[in-house]
């Protein structure tokens, strides 16, 4: 499994991708194949706030249900509405038509603390 270099990784297994102030939070194909087939995701609507360090919705399975979490405050300003209909796309394109949320965030500071690529692929290899 490829990790992409150009986000940023929790040790929770959500990646965060950044544009600007606007970033884009979505789940990683590791947390994917430990949780198997995605069944439901729940996210917060457009216009909602986002506290940095708290969690923001959750992700069910046939395995477990999985809370999500972000390390940045902002305003959510786009959400994956084709998850609502389409939850395995988490599973089959996790890094891509998966993604779940964007965020205007008010400080990017807390995702310099975030694993780059290379740090969570080893992360990730220990486990």
């Amino acid at each position: 499994m490829a990790v992409p270099n150009d986000r940023k990784y929790s040790q929770t297994h959500e990646w965060f991708q950044t544009e600007g102030d606007t970033v884009t939070v979505g789940l990683t194909q590791f947390a994917a194949d430990e949780l198997t087939d995605i069944t439901f995701v729940d996210l917060p609507e457009v216009g909602d706030q986002v506290e940095g360090g708290s969690h923001f919705g959750e992700v069910e399975s046939v395995k477990a249900t999985s809370e999500l979490y972000c390390p940045v405050s902002g305003e959510v300003i786009e959400v994956n509405q084709r998850l609502e209909d389409e939850p395995e796309l988490v599973n089959s394109d996790p890094f891509g038509e998966g993604w779940m949320i964007k965020i205007k965030c008010t400080d990017l500071g807390p995702l310099e603390k975030m694993l780059d690529g290379p740090a969570y692929d080893k992360m990730i290899s220990e486990t």
